[in-house]
Formats: C-alpha cells, sequence, structure tokens
C-alpha cells in the first residue's frame, strides 16, 4: 500500500516536473521566434536605408561641380558583409553624410528624387528606432528567463545565452551579468 501511494506521489511529482519543462523550454522558443521576427524587420528597414542612401548618390553627384567621390561608406558597404548591428553604424555614417551634402548643396532641396530619399530616410528612422525599442524589450524578457530559476535550468540545457541589446552603440561591449530585475 505505501509503496503504491510513494510510486504515485513519485509519477506526480515526475509528471509536474515534466510539465513545467516543458512550459518553460516553449516558452524561450516564443521569445526566439519573437527574436527572430524583430531582427528580420530591423534588417528589412536597414536594407531599405543602405537602398535609399545608394540611390542619393547618383542625384548628389549630378549637383556637386567638382568630381569627387560620395557617400563612400555606402560605396564601400556594397561588398561587405555586415551583422545587423555594424550596418546601423555604418548607415548613420552615411545618413550624416547625406545631410552634410543636403546643407552643403541648395540646388539639392529643388531635386524631387532628393526630396523623397530625404523623406524616406525620415520615415525609416522612426521605423527604426519602434523596431530597435521591440527587439530590446523582447531581449530584456529572454534574458530574465535565461537568469531566473527555474528557467535558468532549461536555459544551461538548451545553451541559452543572454543577448545583446540593439542600442546603437559598440556590440563588443559585454553584457552586465548582474543587472537588476
Amino acid at each position: 500500500m505505501y509503496v503504491l501511494i510513494i510510486s504515485l506521489v513519485s509519477l506526480i511529482i515526475i509528471g509536474l516536473i515534466a510539465i513545467s519543462y516543458i512550459a518553460t523550454y516553449n516558452h524561450f522558443q516564443t521569445y526566439i521566434i519573437r527574436i527572430n521576427e524583430a531582427e528580420a524587420f530591423i534588417d528589412t528597414t536597414l536594407r531599405k536605408r543602405f537602398d535609399l542612401l545608394n540611390k542619393s548618390i547618383g542625384i548628389i553627384k549630378a549637383n556637386i561641380k567638382e568630381e569627387q567621390e560620395v557617400l563612400e561608406c555606402i560605396v564601400k558597404l556594397r561588398s561587405r558583409k555586415l551583422s545587423n548591428f555594424e550596418l546601423d553604424r555604418e548607415l548613420y555614417a552615411g545618413i550624416n553624410e547625406f545631410h552634410h551634402y543636403k546643407e552643403k548643396i541648395p540646388e539639392l532641396k529643388c531635386s524631387e528624387c532628393f526630396l523623397k530619399t530625404d523623406m524616406g530616410l525620415f520615415e525609416s528612422e522612426a521605423e527604426i528606432v519602434a523596431a530597435r525599442k521591440y527587439y530590446n524589450d523582447i531581449i530584456t524578457d529572454f534574458n530574465k528567463l535565461v537568469l531566473k530559476f527555474p528557467s535558468a535550468i532549461v536555459a544551461k540545457i538548451h545553451h541559452y545565452k543572454q543577448k545583446s541589446y540593439f542600442d546603437g552603440k559598440d556590440m563588443t561591449d559585454e553584457i552586465i551579468n548582474d543587472f537588476k530585475l
């Protein structure tokens, strides 16, 4: 009789542990899917910004008097494979150069193509800010799961590590491991 009760209690405990493990694993999978979706949206927005800046090279060259390289950082990006973090930093340098030409060459403000490109860059800025915020919110929740007990056990089993935030800073910085939750 006691053996039956002990077996039943053990079976219930093992069942509860299995259900908890499966639920936590599925929670991680949900966050991984959301992170991938956010990264894809960021990638699409960055590619859109790159295309706009790339298109503006011809417009700017047509309006400058002397022969010179325009948006060199964008031209160099054409042949490089970069992460979204690196591409974002490089595109900001290109956007700053773009705005420099906008101020330096008043004729550009009369060009409809240039103004459309400028408006597209402005709109993409709002998109990238929203995408960064969404991504960072998901990363915060994911990192909490990686650190908290009992989900930290599942994270260890599946080798889930904390992820870096997309904040426009140098992404080589290490994540602070002892942040407050």
